[in-house]
């Protein structure tokens, strides 16, 4: 399976887990996006600040060119990706994209953002990510998936939705 996929959701959600668990599975690449925001994004956001989307273009932008990049066993790229905007912007480069949103219930967001000390993205900006996540729409290349499993089960629930995707394209 060569395809680029955006693991997605709100900070806490689980992408950079099942991104990485995804493409051990897979063979393909990984790469967490937060390695990919300039400086200044990573120090607003460490101070409490949300982003805007001035601060947002250039780095999807580079999400974008990583997943256009030639990685021939794929790539998976942990990335919010909240808004149709951005993924409309991630496609604009990427074109076969898929996305795979991550859904997860608040209580659990909540416990898992306050445990993770030393992240740059704090508790408090959780709530302005669920007030911008605008959820995959029908007409875009991706699916949802509840993540109240195992990490090994929501792997296999991922896979065997990109086998179906893949059998109707």
């Amino acid at each position: 399976m060569s395809r680029a996929i955006v693991v997605m959701g709100v900070s806490g959600a689980g992408k950079s887990t099942v991104g990485a668990a995804l493409a051990h599975r897979t063979g393909a690449a990984f790469v967490d996006s937060d390695s990919l925001h300039p400086q200044a994004n990573v120090l607003k956001m460490a101070a409490g600040n949300p982003l805007n989307d001035r601060d947002r273009w250039p780095w999807l932008s580079l999400v974008g060119t990583e997943l256009a990049s030639n990685h021939p066993e794929g790539i998976i790229v942990a990335c919010s990706a909240l808004k149709r905007t951005y993924r409309d912007a991630i496609r604009a480069i990427a074109p076969g994209t898929v996305f795979i949103q991550l859904s997860v219930e608040l209580p659990v967001l909540q416990d898992r953002v306050a445990q993770r000390p030393g992240h740059f993205m704090p508790h408090s900006l959780l709530q302005s990510q669920l007030e911008t996540l605008e959820p995959l729409q029908a007409d875009e290349a991706g699916f949802a998936v509840t993540t109240h499993s195992s990490i090994e089960a929501i792997v296999d629930q991922i896979l065997a939705q990109l086998l179906t995707t893949a059998a109707v394209q």
